[in-house]
């Protein structure tokens, strides 16, 4: 059975107005994170930016497709989507969307489809022919990735509560804004006073009194004792809830929460680093490497860890000086040096 047996045409569309851009602008949600929620925070953005930048600093080695601006897609599409699909040709295509075919849990056909000015493509190619990277695959469908918002949906959809919440109480609530009680208006008229209120900030609303047979003579002092319209939002706990939120999805992004935090010095920075470059994005390149070597041909290999320098420079050098002076002293002595490096795991030199 022939690869076209197993998807039988190619499809070429067009954008145009009216029902298929519907369906693209769809498809484009879907495309964008399978949520479409708390991929618009800040938050979110800056962990997927830094997932960009590292790999587009990543040193790669063994081939040339790879460059860093296809290595910046990667990143990207790994951070948002879980997973990122390229058509191999002379370099490497990215693609938009795709269906499978597997057989024993591998992939064993695409169906890809091509993103194109004014329209895009669909084509099909055996899994030779295509470098699909996966992370957070599940047992149940090992040839789907998943996005670290996808596998930490609850946090996600909290921040994105939270922050929708706060933009609605600074869009519409009277921030700043006093008024005047007037107890002896009709409710009708306290409801059309109420509503003039939407929106009014920083603005004190005065409404004259004209009854004066409140309190058996004119209008007494305490009518006109302001009273502030502005939410107390401290007491909803939001600001607490909202870092909270924010600390989470940065985890589930590799991120350490203390790197946002305003007083954070040098060190720290430099930890944060390290620990983003080492448990997150080193694995994921070793992955890409991988399926690099697996479908580009030869030995590739990707370093993360080098080019972004995520290591401590003043602990290396100090243990590089350690290390000669205690070889120095073990020749001294008459022991043999290569034993004692094998002792501490260091009788090969360890692979970039």
């Amino acid at each position: 059975m022939g690869i076209f047996d197993l998807f039988r045409r190619t499809e070429k569309r067009s954008a145009t107005s009216g029902f298929t851009a519907e369906v693209m602008q769809m498809r484009e949600a879907y495309i964008s994170g399978r949520r479409g929620i708390a991929e618009l925070t800040s938050t979110a953005q800056s962990c997927v930016s830094l997932w960009e930048g590292g790999f587009a600093m990543a040193a790669v080695t063994g081939t040339d497709m790879l460059d860093r601006q296809t290595m910046a897609l990667l990143g990207r599409s790994l951070a948002v989507r879980g997973e990122a699909v390229m058509l191999i040709r002379d370099k490497l295509v990215p693609c938009s969307d795709w269906d499978l075919r597997t057989k024993n849990g591998e992939p064993v056909a695409y169906r890809v489809s091509i993103p194109e000015a004014g329209g895009g493509t669909t084509q099909t190619a055996l899994a030779g022919e295509v470098f699909h990277v996966r992370i957070g695959a599940d047992a149940a469908a090992p040839w789907y990735g998943t996005a670290p918002l996808k596998r930490s949906s609850l946090s996600a959809g909290m921040l994105q509560a939270v922050e929708s919440a706060l933009s609605e109480v600074f869009e519409l609530a009277p921030l700043g804004s006093q008024v005047v009680p007037m107890p002896e208006q009709n409710e009708t008229d306290n409801t059309a006073l109420a509503r003039s209120f939407r929106g009014q900030r920083g603005r004190v609303l005065l409404r004259e009194s004209v009854a004066v047979t409140a309190a058996g003579g004119p209008a007494p002092a305490v009518d006109w004792r302001p009273s502030s319209l502005s939410p107390d939002i401290e007491k909803s706990m939001s600001i607490e809830t909202l870092a909270a939120a924010r600390e989470a999805v940065s985890q589930a992004f590799g991120v350490l929460p203390a790197l946002w935090a305003s007083n954070a010095q040098g060190p720290l920075v430099r930890e944060a680093q390290r620990h983003l470059a080492q448990w997150t994005l080193q694995p994921i390149g070793e992955l890409l490497a991988e399926e690099a070597s697996r479908k580009l041909g030869g030995d590739v290999g990707i370093d993360v860890m080098g080019p972004t320098q995520a290591f401590d420079a003043g602990g290396s050098a100090r243990a590089f000086a350690t290390l000669v002076q205690g070889l120095a002293m073990a020749k001294e002595a008459g022991v043999d040096a290569s034993a004692a490096l094998a002792m501490l795991d260091w009788a090969k030199p360890r692979e970039q």
